[in-house]
């Protein structure tokens, strides 16, 4: 397994959210990123976590930490262990009162809970090999608790608060 941090989140050229994952060890993965496939929500989700700004009512992902927190649970890390025909595949490691506990899951979600409680996320090396392209194949640009808190990470933080701002409930309805 591959130790990794998130280093952006993007869209592709067909407007797709990408998340980009890059080894804390720059030796373990070489100069290389795994770009992972995401939905719009997620990806808004995750960017929230990372830059550390708020939302007016707590997303999915806050109220899952929540209710962990008040099950004396929490994650102890994410994994993405596999790719099956294009699709990533991820586990949630939790450390509950019964002991440690492993879910399947979304890599959005996974990552999403990590970035809440600062756990390590980790890629399967055999993943990394198969789907990670190298890092100048993308313009990568650091969230901004890591001090990069530049023009274009507050206009996306300022465009998802007024997103969150104007949002009707009843858009999200099947």
């Amino acid at each position: 397994m591959i130790r990794v941090r998130v280093v952006g989140v993007a869209l592709d050229p067909a407007q797709q959210h990408v998340i980009l994952l890059k080894p804390v060890d720059a030796a373990a993965g070489g100069a290389r990123v795994l770009p992972v496939w995401i939905g719009a929500q997620e990806a808004m989700s995750i960017l929230v976590a990372i830059e550390g700004s708020g939302s007016p009512r707590p997303l999915a992902h806050d109220l899952m930490t929540a209710m962990l927190g008040e099950l004396s649970a929490s994650v102890d890390l994410v994994e993405v262990t596999h790719l099956d025909e294009g699709t990533f595949h991820a586990r949630i490691v939790l450390q509950t009162p019964a002991g440690p506990r492993s879910f399947d899951s979304r890599p959005s979600d996974a990552i999403a809970l990590a970035a809440r409680a600062d756990a390590p996320i980790w890629v399967a090396e055999a993943v990394f090999a198969e789907a990670g392209v190298p890092d100048d194949a993308v313009e990568l640009q650091a969230p901004a608790n890591e001090g990069a808190d530049g023009p274009a990470e507050e206009k996306s933080v300022e465009e998802f608060r007024r997103f969150l701002d104007a949002v009707d409930p009843d858009d999200f309805q099947g």
